[in-house]
């Protein structure tokens, strides 16, 4: 393993001093998935690597107390990777960090390091996690008022300027640093913008999706524009979504596909599914954290609200995608709760955690939903046993604070944090008074 590192240090070192690199940026996230970092000189860079830099943790969201606040990021070599929007001379590159205390040890309020420990446990078991997220976001013409800035609709190519113009420059941007695109679109909300990240291991996806947010914004930025990630910025329209493809593979097999299932999912699949049914309500806090993103979760706009599974039907929480004859690889499911504003190394950790216990203490299964699930009746859906997804951030922060598995998927420090910071925050929003108030009420009370 240090023979690895080394070699890998030694790479980023030549790479950095071949491309007339003069900053790298250090990069890591809170508990709330805000990119936090700092720079330093490639003249520092092999320092960094082998003996981490030191910062102050007190300030930032979810991390340490003041009297326990000294901090060291190492800077992972396999994240290297140049900023293509930054100027090629004296050009600029970006590490993710591992976050540890000043004795060398992991920190447990450092999202990645969660990620890295359920990704561990799933490796004991001979197994490797991959996800493909479906990033939608809007272009805005400025971060003050919900402007879009073009009012297109789904896979519409009417327009290449600017959004079009924006969304492609990203793919490129993105393609330079070894990031694939999929697929990219324009989605159904005016203003509104897919793209699809290639499907890869879930550490490698959680730093793409952080990498690909900020190359969204800071291109935007650069044609005078926004892009927003706010998962409902208009009222009467779809918001955004992140819905997550996931499957487990051991070595090269996919474990989710069976030959002999109608279906091609295995036994091992509908029991991930199981766990991800039973769990989705105590895990919403994670995938859907602000008290915007129950705006979203709401019925008439394509996004879920009840905890119902079907094959090919995208009314329901989870989707297992049609199977295509000689694409054994791709047989996957589909969860379709998270929206992109999420933290992404919790929010998969979440999500697998819950899989892993439906696997792990082998949950049965409900057949899938057949039909519309939102054209029940209640009576009917209670019949079928299928639940609802929380209607509020105070409903979901209820129902994962009782959750003995969110507490072991986050670790102490970041359930805690967790908690803390959204009862705070729904706490305010619930003293708040909002413009519909005032314009419902005013004039008649």
């Amino acid at each position: 393993m240090l023979g690895d590192r080394a070699a890998a240090s030694e790479y980023v070192i030549r790479s950095a001093r071949e491309n007339d690199v003069k900053f790298v940026r250090l990069w890591f996230t809170d508990i709330l998935g805000n990119l936090k970092g700092f720079a330093i000189s490639v003249e520092d860079l092999e320092d960094a690597i082998y003996r981490g830099v030191g910062f102050d943790g007190a300030s930032i969201e979810g991390f340490a107390r003041r009297l326990e606040s000294d901090m060291r990021a190492f800077p992972d070599p396999s994240t290297f990777a140049l900023l293509p929007w930054r100027p090629r001379q004296n050009a600029v590159a970006r590490m993710f960090c591992d976050i540890c205390t000043p004795d060398g040890k992991p920190f447990g309020g450092d999202p990645r390091h969660a990620l890295k420990r359920n990704l561990e446990a799933l490796s004991q078991l001979g197994f490797t996690y991959y996800v493909g997220p479906e990033v939608e976001f809007f272009y805005l013409q400025n971060s003050q008022t919900p402007a879009p800035l073009d009012h297109d609709g789904y896979f519409d190519q009417l327009s290449s300027h600017p959004s079009g113009d924006l969304r492609r420059d990203t793919v490129l941007n993105l393609a330079e640093m070894g990031i694939p695109v999929k697929y990219s679109h324009h989605e159904a909300a005016h203003s509104q913008h897919e793209i699809d990240l290639q499907y890869t291991d879930a550490l490698t996806m959680a730093d793409n999706l952080m990498t690909a947010k900020l190359a969204i914004k800071e291109l935007a930025q650069l044609q005078g524009a926004y892009a927003s990630f706010m998962p409902k910025p208009f009222a009467g329209a779809n918001g955004s979504g992140m819905h997550t493809h996931q499957s487990l593979f051991r070595g090269n097999q996919n474990a989710f596909y069976d030959p002999d299932d109608e279906h091609h999912l295995s036994l091992l699949a509908r029991r991930y599914i199981s766990g991800l049914i039973r769990h989705a309500p105590e895990i919403t806090l994670v995938t859907n954290q602000w008290v915007n993103s129950y705006k979203r979760l709401v019925p008439g706009y394509e996004a879920p609200v009840y905890v119902s599974w079907a094959y090919v039907n995208r009314a329901d929480l989870i989707r297992v995608p049609a199977f295509k004859p000689g694409y054994e690889s791709s047989v996957r499911i589909e969860y379709r709760a998270p929206d992109p504003a999420c933290n992404p190394y919790l929010a998969f950790s979440v999500m697998l955690a819950a899989g892993l216990k439906g696997i792990t203490e082998e949950y049965p299964l409900f057949p899938p939903t057949e039909g519309n699930v939102f054209a029940m009746s209640p009576d009917e859906r209670a019949t079928r046993g299928i639940k609802s997804l929380p209607a509020t951030l105070g409903e979901a922060l209820a129902l994962a604070e009782g959750s003995a598995m969110l507490r072991e998927a986050l670790g102490d420090h970041i359930f805690q944090s967790v908690i803390q910071n959204k009862t705070i925050e729904w706490g305010q929003y619930r003293a708040a008074v909002t413009d519909y108030e005032i314009s419902r009420y005013l004039p008649i009370l």
